[in-house]
């Protein structure tokens, strides 16, 4: 009974213990991403020969289907993450985070739990009847709670990745909400969008999306809407320069901030690094 109550990277510790010995059995970190049935792990490559046991240790003691290790940087402007599989097969999964449903693919789309109160965030921040444009969509991480739990009357999901936009188009189902989301594939900076419409507009891209400033001024209506941009910034003083940073970009783009704006921090974003949120009130004009 002891043993059950101790920590699950204890138990999987005490079985890399009998085989690699302590010290490398003391490489092994205690932390882990749940993903509904996948599990993914961050492990040093000195524990690469013992990959399968690991594999196989946590997947018992955790009960999951499969296991990943992060095994890069994620990839390129599609931001797809390096994993490889180290138990299982399956990597297809699905996650439900305050009554949604999100299924995706972790070999092959991002999820990250640090955004897990944005996401929460995106839908109380929607009021009912709003247009919401979402330039950056993924899997739906701001369209859905923006139609679901703000109550949006109409939310263009824009993505290009043609995987993410699978797993948008099964999530928007899944969640009920396909007569308010509609899934514009394509890059939105080529892509028809309405012009003089977006109550919201949401930037979700990193490193940064301030540089699409302009690209969701251009769908907001002139006389004043929000736009919630995501932007990396040094993690001393990460607020400040973000905001910064957004100020100078809705200037530069003839906007005019209806109030100050108000920033937070989201997560941690590599040593040194903060993902940072700033939501700006704006209008096209003074008036």
């Amino acid at each position: 009974m002891r043993r059950e109550r101790r920590p699950p990277a204890e138990r999987v510790r005490e079985r890399l213990r009998s085989v690699a010995g302590p010290i490398l059995a003391d490489r092994m970190p205690a932390g882990y991403q749940r993903l509904g049935r996948v599990l993914l792990l961050r492990l040093p490559d000195v524990l690469r020969p013992y990959f399968p046991l690991l594999g196989a240790a946590w997947q018992e003691e955790l009960r999951v289907a499969t296991v990943l290790a992060v095994s890069g940087p994620v990839e390129g402007e599609l931001r797809v993450p390096r994993v490889e599989r180290i138990a299982g097969t399956e990597t297809e999964t699905e996650v439900i985070e305050h009554g949604i449903h999100w299924r995706f693919d972790a070999a092959r789309i991002m999820f990250a739990a640090g955004n897990r109160v944005e996401r929460v965030r995106a839908g109380r921040l929607v009021r009912p009847g709003e247009t919401v444009v979402d330039l950056f969509a993924g899997i739906g991480y701001f369209s859905i709670p923006a139609a679901r739990s703000g109550r949006a009357a109409r939310v263009l999901a824009v993505e290009k990745n043609p995987v993410a936009i699978g797993y948008l188009r099964t999530n928007v189902a899944l969640n009920r909400v396909g007569d308010r989301v509609e899934v514009v594939a394509g890059d939105n900076r080529t892509v028809d969008l309405p012009q003089g419409e977006a109550d919201r507009v949401f930037l979700g891209y990193l490193p940064s999306a301030i540089p699409w400033i302009p690209r969701g001024l251009a769908t907001i209506r002139p006389e004043g809407a929000w736009l919630h941009v995501h932007t990396v910034a040094n993690a001393r003083g990460a607020v400040d320069e973000a905001v910064r940073g957004v100020a100078s970009a809705l200037s530069d783009a003839g906007a005019v901030a209806r109030e100050p704006l108000r920033a937070r921090e989201v997560k941690p974003f590599g040593p040194g690094r903060t993902h940072v949120v700033v939501d700006a009130h704006v209008a096209l004009s003074a008036g």
